[in-house]
Formats: structure tokens, sequence, C-alpha cells
């Protein structure tokens, strides 16, 4: 099936000149939703890991039914101050400012092996924060999963070295 005739692109959304691809159809119809879990895990098939992260909020969507197939664990990386327990965290660089993302202090332990799920892959700058948050932590990032990919925003050069796959590419 191919998902990306499911999408819908919307012009000017949030700004003038952004064409926004709207994943909720997808979302909305149990036979695509399906099939975009199934895809992606597809591209973890033979993959030696522990734990899966997804950042807030569409990482989740796809992380944790990922999680759950493959009997693996879950990591939910959370903006800041969203968590009820101590927190390791890491400020990035936005186009318009700064953000900051979030993990349990326990999330990670030295010599896990974890792969980051996502809805979109555009400039990179929110996987480069978690995947520093991991290796900090001890953890291994072994691959990075995107149901969509920016290709024009050249988000793979600013993750140089990881395994990286996408369903969708624009």
């Amino acid at each position: 099936m191919d998902l990306k005739t499911v999408i819908r692109s919307i012009e000017n959304f949030p700004q003038e000149g952004i064409i926004f691809r709207d994943i909720t159809p997808i979302l909305h119809n149990p036979e695509t939703l399906r099939e975009a879990i199934h895809q992606m895990q597809e591209m973890l098939t033979g993959q030696d890991f522990s734990l899966i992260l997804g950042p807030e909020s569409r990482g989740f969507i796809f992380g944790v039914p990922l999680a759950y197939n493959l009997q693996k664990g879950f990591v939910p990386v959370r903006k800041a101050g969203k968590l009820p327990y101590q927190t390791v965290a890491k400020t990035y660089d936005l186009e318009y400012g700064q953000a900051t993302i979030e993990i349990h202090v326990d999330a990670i332990k030295p010599g896990d092996k974890v792969v980051i799920v996502d809805d979109l892959l555009a400039t990179g700058g929110t996987t480069k924060a978690i995947i520093d948050l991991v290796e900090s932590m001890g953890g291994q990032v072994v691959k990075l999963v995107y149901l969509i990919e920016l290709e024009f925003l050249n988000g793979r050069s600013a993750l140089p070295g990881y395994d990286i796959h996408s369903i969708i590419k624009y």
C-alpha cells in the first residue's frame, strides 16, 4: 500500500510558504494505520535492540505499537517539565529559538541498544538531541525509523553515521 497517497498536504500551514504533510488521514483509517505500523516494523526485522524511544507526541503514536508488537520497552521523550520523575535534559536549537527535551534518569542503562521512532525527519534537530541524551547515558542508537522524511531539508546531514530508514519521502 502506498501510504503517500493517503497523506493530506496543506499549503501555507503553519506559515506562508510551508506545505504541511498531515498524517491524520493515515491515523483515522484502521487499514492505513495498521499498514504504517507494519511497514515501520519491517524496517526493524533482524535488528538487535531492547528499547524504542519516541518523541512527544507523534513518536508515541508509532513507537508504542512497535514496542508492543516486538516485545520491547518504550521510553517517552517529552518536552521539559512533563515527566514526573527525575530527568536528564537536552536543549537544542530550532529554526526560531530553542527547545528542551527530557527522559527519566533511569530510562537508559549503559549498553542499552535503542531505536528512535518518529513520524517525521525534517532538519534532524530533535533526533540529534535524543541521540545526545541516549549516548550521554551510555546507550547506543542502532536505528532511526520515520514515517516521513522531508529530503529537501537534509536532516540526514545532522545524523551522520546512523542507520536511517523512512517509508515516505518528499
